[in-house]
This record gives structure tokens, C-alpha cells and sequence, in this order.
């Protein structure tokens, strides 16, 4: 109960596929272009993804957040060096500013297929991509403890990360519309609160067997085990345009579930509140992002975020330290300063709009900034 879990890091991405030239989306890229990405390398994964026009990358199990910052910028650099040889390249952001759902095709695989067939337009319609932090946590019971006392942190995890306020080619008013979408497809938001491992498994078990899922991987929620590694998998957050900002949210993610073991070991334990409070900051930072603060329960107030940041800076100062991720955590309050991928792709289309252009030239602009963007300073 007192050992410490290893902490190790590992990230998934998932990217869009866009024409170079252009940045629209491509609706019908070469086939075994993942496995031409991943041939001969060894820092990390390549997959495909529900729909052809995605592409999926995963870093290998890392010992520090610097480790997983520096492979995914492989990954990245990777993707861009072979889609560039079909006039393709990757785009990391959670919507694409002016791509259709409907005129885009899925995978063809069993998988794929059965998913398309089970859950019919909710599936089809799920042109979004996201990030995934997988963290080492061993103990099962931990991993469950941990992913309930979690919950409450996965709007601060969201504000940092939004890349998703454009939507077939309209500015929706939120920071991550990324989950307006993903939320039509059951299973998915906060996770269930269970008292032990045993607890979880008997409840995957009834839909199991009852031949509604054929594992846990079909358990969509902002935060859940991993029912492949032996990890507690942060899933709320949009994809992270820069590989800075992913890095910055994926230590504070790692940061704060040691905290939270911190107090376990110390037998203490985070306040849990109802999904219906939790619901609320969750929507405010799918909303404002980090615009508009999120409700401190305790104090029964909005708060601004920046105080929100500072005051669990304060909490996790020692575990950055222990982890050895300051510098990545400090990437959190660059992007407080400087905007998300979201503020910043607003900005770009509103500067477009006022230097003249017209809205489909706007949003050329947010795609060719999207595209610079996700290649920056990727081999640091």
C-alpha cells in the first residue's frame, strides 16, 4: 500500500490528415501509411484510426515527461517526413476548422466495421482527435482509488489543453466543442466511482455478459484503467497543437496523481464531490477554456484560473521535483499567458476577418497555422 508506484508516462495522439498545400482534409490518404510511418523505429507506434482522414501515434513507456516530450516529437517528425512524400501532413488539434464528417470514410477492418455498425451516425460523425496519457500506477486498487479522487482535476486537465472551437467550418463559441461531439456515443464523461478493483471488474463484467462490450477498452470515460497496460488513462483533453503544451498537460496530469498518493500513503484523501458539481467545471472549461474560472467547491466560488494554477503548483511543487517534469509543468503557465491552441486559432481567424479577408480565406489561415504549428520545435 506504501510503495510507490513507478509514474511512468506514455502519450497517444491522434492526428488529422491534410493536404500540405492546402489544409483541407484528406478524405482518401494511401493505405499502410501508419505502417510505412512506423517502419524501423524504435520511439514509438503508428496506428489507424476509426476514419481514414486520422492517424494515431503512441510513445513508448517513458521514465520522465521529458522522455515523452522528446519521443513524441519523433513521432510528429516522423509522420511529417512520410506524409509529405503524398503531399499530406499531420495537423494536432481536435477539430479541424473546415472539414465535413460526412464526406470522410471509416477504416475498413473487423473493428472498425463493428463500431460503424453498433453505433451508426454518433460513430460516423466522430471527426475529432484527442490525446491520451497513459501513467504506471500497478496497483489496481490504487489505479481505482486514484481515477475517483482524479475526477475532480479533469477541468483543470481540459482548460490547458482546448484545440477544438471550430466545427464544419463555424466558430461554435467553445473552447472544446471536441466533446459535444464525443458525448453522443455512450459510456464516455466522468467515471464511475468504485470502492475497489474487484468492484470495477464485477460491474464490466454485467456488460460483458451481457454481450453489450467485449472489454473495458469499450469505456469511454474522461479518465479510466487501461485495460492494456497497467495504467490509470487521462482522456479528457483535447490533442495539444504544440508538443510543449502537450508535455506541460501531461505533468501536470502525472503531478497530481502523485499528490493524491501522497495523501493516501499519509491516510488522507481529496474531497469527493457529486458529478454534478464536477459537471459544472467540466462544462465551464469546455466553455471558456481557461477564460472564465472554474468553482472552487470549498470555497463555494468562481475562481480565476490562474489562482486555480498557482494553488495546485503549490500542491504538486514537491512531486514535479520528485518526477523531475518543473520545467514541462512550468509549460502550464506559458500557455495561460500565450492562450490555448484554441484561443489562438480564434485569433488567427479574427485577425483574417479584420485584415479583409473573407470567412472561407479565414479559415485557410487557422488550417495553415494549425499545420505550422504542430511541426514547431519538434526535436529539442
Amino acid at each position: 500500500m506504501h510503495a510507490e508506484p513507478r509514474f511512468t508516462v506514455g502519450i497517444e495522439e491522434e492526428y488529422f490528415l491534410v493536404n500540405r498545400a492546402t489544409g483541407e482534409l484528406a478524405i482518401d490518404p494511401p493505405e499502410g501509411m501508419p505502417e510505412e510511418c512506423g517502419q524501423s523505429i524504435d520511439f514509438g507506434t503508428f496506428s489507424p484510426e476509426f476514419l481514414r482522414s486520422q492517424l494515431e501515434v503512441g510513445t513508448p513507456v517513458c521514465t520522465t515527461v521529458g522522455e515523452a516530450r522528446r519521443a513524441l516529437g519523433k513521432l510528429r517528425h516522423r509522420a511529417i517526413e512520410v506524409c509529405g512524400h503524398y503531399g499530406l501532413t499531420p495537423v494536432a488539434a481536435s477539430t479541424h476548422p473546415i472539414a465535413q464528417w460526412d464526406s470522410v470514410k471509416h477504416t475498413d477492418g473487423e473493428r472498425y466495421n463493428a463500431l460503424s455498425q453498433d453505433l451508426q451516425a454518433p460513430v460516423r460523425r466522430l471527426l475529432i482527435c484527442g490525446m491520451h496519457v497513459h501513467v504506471g500506477i500497478e496497483d489496481p486498487d490504487l489505479r481505482i482509488d486514484l481515477m475517483s479522487q482524479m475526477s475532480y482535476f479533469l477541468p483543470h486537465l481540459l482548460a490547458l489543453s482546448t484545440s477544438s472551437p471550430f466545427w464544419r467550418g463555424r466558430n461554435t463559441g467553445l473552447k472544446s466543442y471536441r466533446l459535444s461531439v464525443f458525448k453522443e456515443l455512450p459510456r464516455t464523461g466522468l467515471p464511475e466511482q468504485f470502492h475497489s478493483w474487484g468492484e470495477y471488474q464485477r460491474h464490466v463484467n454485467v456488460l460483458v455478459e451481457a454481450g453489450l462490450i467485449q472489454d473495458a477498452s469499450k469505456l469511454w470515460w474522461d479518465v479510466r484503467p487501461s485495460c492494456r497496460f497497467p495504467t490509470l488513462e487521462m482522456r479528457i483533453s483535447d490533442v495539444c497543437t504544440t508538443v510543449d503544451d502537450a508535455a506541460a498537460v501531461a505533468a501536470l496530469y502525472v503531478c497530481i496523481l502523485r499528490m493524491l498518493w501522497r495523501l493516501r500513503r499519509s491516510n488522507q484523501r481529496w474531497r469527493m464531490y457529486a458529478h454534478m458539481l464536477v459537471e459544472e467545471n467540466r462544462w465551464r472549461a469546455q466553455r471558456y477554456g481557461t477564460d472564465e474560472g472554474l468553482v472552487d467547491f470549498g470555497k463555494g466560488r468562481i475562481v480565476p484560473y490562474a489562482d486555480l494554477l498557482e494553488e495546485l503548483f503549490q500542491l504538486i511543487g514537491e512531486d514535479a521535483e520528485a518526477l523531475g517534469c518543473q520545467a514541462e509543468l512550468n509549460g502550464c503557465r506559458t500557455i495561460l499567458q500565450r492562450g490555448t491552441s484554441a484561443h489562438r486559432q480564434v485569433a488567427v481567424y479574427q485577425a483574417a476577418l479584420a485584415a479583409g479577408r473573407n470567412d472561407a480565406e479565414a479559415l485557410q489561415a487557422v488550417a495553415e497555422f494549425l499545420i505550422a504549428e504542430t511541426g514547431r520545435d519538434l526535436l529539442l
